[in-house]
């Protein structure tokens, strides 16, 4: 069986780099937080900046279970800008979702995400040999939902009622995937994407 990993892996590229993520990280990622509001949005999960030791703590107490990976998004001046993981790990199939991905607003749009998304796409379907990664999203979540069809995901369905948000309301989750198959067409866009005038 393969097994996914190591917890402490490192993906490097051109315009970000992906550390092991750590409570060294958590004051300049607050401070994102906060100048973005980003803890704000009723739609996504995005720990509020005086929640963010918290949300460390809870991640690498997953990693230690083994139930995640999780990164730092640093960006090309290693600072750190936001935060990703590998999650729900299957290590029979193999299969994983890369997602609990947030990013300050100053790195949106551009070169950054979808670079970071390159390496870990990469790195699971190279690597680990991953049969599928999959990608969730709340389904009013417009702006992730695009940003991950830009990638070349397709949609595989919605989970109606999937999960209660904070603030009580219900999610219906849209759920994205890439296959093996795809991913050589998928990996000539994004690299397409990323080297392309701007």
């Amino acid at each position: 069986m393969t097994r996914l990993g190591p917890p402490d892996l490192t993906l490097a590229g051109r315009h970000v780099r992906l550390l092991p993520l750590e409570q060294a990280h958590g004051a300049a990622l607050a401070e994102h937080v906060a100048a973005g509001r980003l803890h704000e949005l009723w739609y996504t999960f995005v720990p509020p900046p005086e929640g963010m030791a918290a949300e460390i703590d809870r991640r690498l107490g997953l990693r230690d279970r083994g139930e995640l990976i999780p990164f730092t998004v640093l960006d090309a001046n290693s600072q750190p800008v936001g935060m990703t993981t590998y999650m729900h790990i299957d290590h029979a199939t193999p299969r994983v979702e890369i997602g609990s991905t947030w990013l300050a607003a100053s790195v949106q749009r551009g070169p950054l995400n979808t670079e970071a998304k390159r390496l870990m796409l990469g790195h699971a379907f190279e690597v680990w040999g991953c049969l599928a990664v999959e990608f969730r999203t709340h389904r009013l979540n417009q702006q992730s939902r695009r940003a991950i069809e830009r990638l070349g995901a397709q949609l595989d369905g919605i989970l109606r009622a999937h999960l209660r948000m904070p603030n009580g309301s219900i999610r219906d989750t849209a759920v994205y995937s890439i296959t093996a198959t795809d991913w050589p067409t998928v990996r000539t866009h994004l690299d397409w994407q990323i080297e392309r005038p701007r």
